[in-house]
């Protein structure tokens, strides 16, 4: 897997290379603002890159209007963006559209090591994956028929737009992956959702529900 990395702090920028390299990963460029991190992917054509969403010079949206422009030039590069504080605004516009290889996370989440690196290689397989804590904050916002959950399928769709498999949520939550799936139906029957589509395309469309897409 080969990843183009931008963040404008040098300690964690080297950080994460260190951590992705010690996770088996290439890392062909590293880079501290959005103008070099457009050229490194141009340069490289890498499988995924991991992009801070607020980069000099105005230190804003620099990194969210790259990581837009990136997911609107095709299927590669995926895209893994990191943000110290939950932003709904730019987590909101990166949601619209399709999904596929696209991740949202907190910059605590890299402490995690295995945790980090199991997201890396979901959002370079073109999988989702959103920081529990964005979701939150979107459902919390949403309208629709999210007062319908039980509390344990609220658990469910977090974990869900997390991007993991019923395997993972029933190993999160200790319960069968039976009990998963039923879980899992309800959400859907509740938004009017298809039950019957794979998995990913339902974590998806999830997504778009929150997004308000």
């Amino acid at each position: 897997m080969r990843i183009v990395i931008a963040e404008d702090s040098f300690l964690l920028r080297e950080g994460l290379v260190r951590l992705l390299e010690l996770g088996g990963m290439t890392v062909d460029a590293a880079v501290g603002d959005a103008d070099a991190l457009l050229e490194a992917v141009e340069r490289h054509d890498p499988d995924l890159v991991v992009v801070d969403v607020r980069m000099p010079p105005t230190h804003t949206d620099e990194g969210l209007r790259a990581a837009l422009k990136l997911r609107k030039g095709g299927p590669r590069p995926s895209v893994l963006v990191l943000s110290q504080y939950v932003e709904e605004r730019h987590a909101t516009e990166l949601l619209r559209g399709d999904t596929k290889g696209f991740g949202y996370l907190l910059k605590d989440r890299v402490a995690d090591m295995e945790d980090f690196l199991a997201t890396v290689r979901r959002v370079a397989e073109g999988r989702t994956a959103i920081d529990p804590e964005v979701v939150s904050q979107l459902l919390s916002r949403s309208d629709g028929p999210l007062d319908r959950l039980t509390p344990r399928e609220y658990e469910v769709l977090e974990l869900m737009a997390e991007g993991r498999s019923n395997g993972g949520i029933a190993e999160k939550l200790v319960v069968s992956e039976s009990a998963v799936a039923k879980h899992v139906a309800g959400i859907f029957a509740k938004f009017d959702l298809p039950g019957t589509a794979q998995e990913h395309r339902r974590v998806l469309a999830v997504l778009k529900f929150l997004s308000g897409a």
